[in-house]
C-alpha cells in the first residue's frame, strides 16, 4: 500500500504483462487494477477491488499493511475487473458490508451471487461518514456502464474515478509522471469505452466539476495529482468541436486500393488536411480508436470481396459505428472487379454516426487517370466541407 494523504491509501495490482482486454482491446502498456483503502475514525472502508486474477496480490498488501478490519467495500462499478475480488474481501473481513447504488448491486447479484444481506445500497449524493472522514456518492452513468458511479472525499478533495479518467498504463510511478504517455493512454482508454457515451459524459464532467479536486484517483492507470489537464483533455474529447484532420483507413489485396490511399493521402496533404493513414492489415485498433476521436472526416477503403467489402474493412466501419466518433463526413474509397455493394455494405454499417456520406470514388480494376482526377474531387469535396464547419 502507498499512502495518498493520512490515512488514505492505494493498493495497485499491476498486469505488466495484459496484452488484450476483453478479448477485443489492445493494451500495448499493460494496466493496473487501483483499489483504495480509507481509514477514518471509526469505519474503514475498501474503494473498489481487483481483477480476479490479482486477489491473492490484494488480499497479500491488505496482510501485509495489518488491515484487519474493514466495515464498507465500495463498488463503483459491476465490471470484473473492479468487483472480481469482492467475494474474497467479503470472505476475509465477514462483517464487512459492499456500499453501491440499486443498478449496481442488481449485476453484482448476477455475477458475482453476493447474499443480498452484505449489501447497504445508496442514492446518488448521498454520504457515507467513517468517523473524521466522509464519502459522498455520485452516480455517474455511461462512463462507461449504466450502474457506474464515483466517490468524493471531501476532507482531502479526492475524487475516486473509477474507469472516469483511467488508462490502461502499467506503471511503477503510483502518479503520473511522464504527462504525454499518461495523455495518450487516456486517450485511446477514452477512445476505446467512452467515446460511445460522449453526450451523457459531458453532463458527468458537469457534475464532477462542481466539486473541489486536488486528485483524481482512477482504477486503472497512474493517479492525477495535477488533475487539470485530464480535466480539460476530456472536456475537449467530449465536445462537438472536431479537427481539419481525415482518418483513411483502407485494405488492399492486390495494389489497386493502396494505389488509391496513397494517392488520395497526397491529394489531402496538398490541399492543408491532416490525413491519419491506417493499413487495417496491420493496425492496432486503439490507435485506429485515437485517430477518430477528433477527426472531421473517416474515408474507408476497400477492395471488393465476393461482391462485398473486406472483412477488414467492414470491421473497421462496424468499429467506427460502434465507438459512433462526432465525425462529421465519411466517404469510401477502393476497387471493384466485376460488381458488388462494397459501397452500400460499408455505409450501411456507419448509420449510428449520421455522417454526410461524400460520393465515393470506386475504380475497375487498377485505378486510371480519371479515377485519380475523381480522388481529387473528393479531396476538394472535404476541404470544402472542413471549411463550412470553420476547421479549415
Amino acid at each position: 500500500m502507498q499512502e495518498l494523504k493520512p490515512n488514505v491509501y492505494s493498493i495497485r495490482a499491476i498486469d505488466w504483462d495484459r496484452r488484450v482486454f476483453d478479448e477485443l482491446i489492445p493494451l500495448p502498456e499493460g494496466t493496473t487494477y487501483n483499489a483504495y483503502l480509507v481509514e477514518g475514525s471509526e469505519k474503514t472502508a475498501l474503494l473498489d477491488t481487483v481483477d480476479p486474477t490479482k486477489t491473492d496480490a490484494l488480499l497479500g498488501s491488505l496482510t501485509a499493511s495489518g488491515i484487519e478490519k474493514i466495515d464498507y467495500v465500495v463498488s463503483h462499478h459491476g465490471e470484473q475487473d473492479h468487483s472480481g475480488s469482492i467475494p474474497a474481501i467479503l470472505a476475509r473481513y465477514p462483517k464487512a458490508k459492499v456500499v453501491t447504488n440499486a443498478k449496481c448491486k442488481a449485476m453484482l447479484l448476477d455475477l458475482l451471487h453476493i447474499d443480498e444481506e452484505r449489501f447497504i445500497t445508496i442514492q446518488d449524493g448521498q454520504t457515507l461518514s467513517l468517523g473524521d472522514k466522509t464519502l459522498q456518492f455520485f452516480d455517474t452513468p455511461w462512463v462507461h456502464w449504466p450502474e457506474t458511479m464515483v466517490t468524493y472525499l471531501a476532507p482531502d478533495k479526492i475524487l475516486f474515478s473509477c474507469d472516469f479518467f483511467g488508462s490502461h498504463l502499467a506503471s511503477s510511478s503510483l502518479y503520473v509522471d511522464d504527462e504525454p504517455l499518461a495523455f495518450e493512454s487516456a486517450k485511446r482508454y477514452y477512445a476505446e469505452i467512452m467515446m460511445p457515451f460522449r453526450s451523457i459524459i459531458k453532463k458527468n464532467l458537469e457534475k464532477v466539476g462542481r466539486l473541489s479536486i486536488e486528485m483524481i484517483a482512477p482504477s486503472h492507470g497512474p493517479i492525477h495529482d495535477k488533475p487539470g489537464y485530464i480535466l480539460d483533455a476530456y472536456k475537449g474529447w467530449v465536445s462537438d468541436a472536431v479537427k481539419n484532420e481525415v482518418v483513411l483507413a483502407y485494405v488492399s489485396m492486390h495494389e489497386s486500393t493502396r494505389l488509391m490511399a496513397d494517392y488520395f493521402t497526397k491529394a489531402l496533404i496538398r490541399r492543408g488536411i491532416v490525413v491519419r493513414q491506417f493499413n487495417l492489415a496491420v493496425t492496432d485498433l486503439g490507435r485506429l480508436a485515437i485517430a477518430m476521436v477528433d477527426a472531421a472526416t473517416i474515408v474507408l477503403g476497400s477492395p471488393t470481396v465476393l461482391t462485398g467489402a473486406h472483412p477488414k474493412a467492414a470491421y473497421a466501419a462496424f468499429v467506427a459505428n460502434a465507438l459512433r466518433p462526432k465525425t462529421r463526413f465519411a466517404s469510401v474509397i477502393g476497387s471493384f472487379g466485376w460488381g458488388g455493394k462494397m459501397v452500400e455494405q460499408l455505409t450501411g454499417l456507419l448509420t449510428a454516426m449520421k455522417v454526410d456520406v461524400l460520393t465515393p470514388v470506386i475504380a475497375k480494376g487498377r485505378p486510371k487517370d480519371e479515377d485519380y482526377l475523381a480522388l481529387d474531387m473528393l479531396a476538394e469535396r472535404i476541404l470544402a466541407k472542413h471549411r463550412e464547419i470553420g476547421i479549415a
